[in-house]
């Protein structure tokens, strides 16, 4: 199997906006900006990489575990790590990261506009990028390559005493506060004797649908598991019962999908409900990033009722596997060449730690991810009603730049009040 075909669609998504209120429009402000052509591909690799990485974790998932991720955070991570590979190590990742044909001129430059440009598309939606690099007192780093994540990352750059008490609490401090207090932990207490680097990222995300659910008509329903059986959830709904409003809407002989906008559109949900019959797992393995834009540009206006669950779900997950699945291996090895972080070497990826977070109720959504890199030594209807009652995959995505934030599935939503 090849390896976008192996990815699932995400939620962290192409490139269309669309909205989902009673009267659909486009965003109410023009985008800031083009894109630059580096950033452009740089977004593309971005959610290459994000369907990729979704797929090969979702392989190797048993199909009862909700699983969700932050593409956007995992390469940002990397993507500073990358600065201090060289050789083959180099080229083992951007081939990963989906970079292999930019150089890490236009790579950083590309990152460095899209965290300028992203942050503030929307002023009614607070979404924020974070990175840090946490290196062992004494330790003989590269300045031009702190230097350079400074730059492009905007990376908060800390020596510290990896040996004294304070050391973890004082880069999980780092991480609840940029996580706004949903992730608490992404290092160990104490840190690990052989520990020289952590290269951290954290995205936080809130945002209210640009048309609210009424809480008055979320009720008491059933979600239907993969494997059979049912489950309670609260289901949201809207509008009530006999009633329609438009929403953003397209429906093939396998799926329906839906795109739900927050505040002035900017920034969606697009949720993808596999048809009855169809194999949930089956679907998520024959899409890619040809097929997922597709979808999305296949939207269009339709008179509709949604009933979707609220959930709020955790997750969290060791990415050597996948990352080495996906052609990352020499970066995780002894060989591993990172001489442009530490002239003398000897340096390799030992893990990459991923956290995320996500709250969906009638008001908006709510999610965070942080990612954590330690270096060691050595059918078209007119009318529909879309009634999520089973596994659903469902990503956010920011629309001017294309950018996948986040690519999650929902098997179990929970019973969240």
């Amino acid at each position: 199997m090849g390896k976008i075909t192996r990815l699932l669609p995400a939620l962290l998504l192409c490139v269309s906006v669309l909205q989902c209120s009673d009267t659909v429009t486009d965003p109410a402000d023009q985008p800031p900006r083009a894109l630059t052509p580096a950033e452009i591909e740089t977004v593309s690799a971005f959610n290459d990489f994000g369907f990729e990485l979704f797929g090969e974790i979702n392989e190797t998932d048993e199909g009862d575990t909700n699983v969700f991720v932050s593409p956007l955070s995992v390469s940002m991570a990397l993507g500073m790590t990358m600065n201090g590979a060289r050789g083959t190590t180099e080229q083992a990742m951007k081939s990963t990261l989906e970079f292999a044909s930019m150089d890490m001129a236009d790579i950083n430059e590309a990152y460095q506009g899209l965290m300028d440009l992203l942050p503030g598309l929307d002023p009614e939606v607070l979404f924020q990028v974070a990175n840090s690099i946490w290196y062992r007192m004494g330790e003989d780093i590269r300045e031009e390559f702190l230097g350079a994540c400074r730059t492009y990352f905007d990376a908060d750059v800390t020596e510290i005493d990896f040996g004294s008490p304070g050391a973890a609490p004082t880069i999980n401090g780092w991480v609840d506060e940029k996580t706004h207090g949903k992730i608490k932990k992404i290092v160990p207490d104490p840190v690990p004797a052989d520990i020289v680097m952590y290269l951290i990222n954290a995205i936080y995300f809130k945002g209210t649908w640009t048309e609210e659910f009424d809480p008055s008509l979320t009720h008491d329903d059933t979600f239907n598991l993969r494997k059979g059986g049912q489950v309670p959830c609260r289901m949201m709904a809207r509008p009530e019962a006999g009633e329609m409003v438009e929403f953003e809407y397209f429906a093939d002989s396998e799926a329906e999908v839906i795109d739900l906008p927050y505040a002035k559109g900017w920034y969606t949900m697009t949720l993808v409900l596999p048809r009855e019959g169809v194999d949930f797992e089956n679907l998520i393995a024959g899409i890619d990033g040809e097929r997922w834009k597709a979808w999305a540009d296949s939207l269009s206006i339709h008179e509709g009722r949604l009933l979707m669950p609220k959930f709020e779900t955790t997750y969290e997950i060791e990415l050597k596997d996948a990352l080495s699945a996906l052609g990352m291996g020499p970066a995780f090895t002894p060989a591993a060449d990172f001489s442009g972080m530490r002239e003398s070497g000897g340096l390799w990826i030992d893990k990459v730690k991923h956290k995320t977070y996500v709250k969906v109720d009638e008001a908006g959504t709510e999610a965070a991810a942080v990612t954590s890199v330690g270096m060691v030594d050595s059918v078209d209807p007119d009318t529909f009603v879309m009634h999520i009652n089973r596994p659903f995959l469902f990503a956010i995505r920011e629309r001017h730049s294309g950018t996948i934030l986040f690519i999650g599935k929902i098997v179990n939503p929970g019973y969240p009040q």
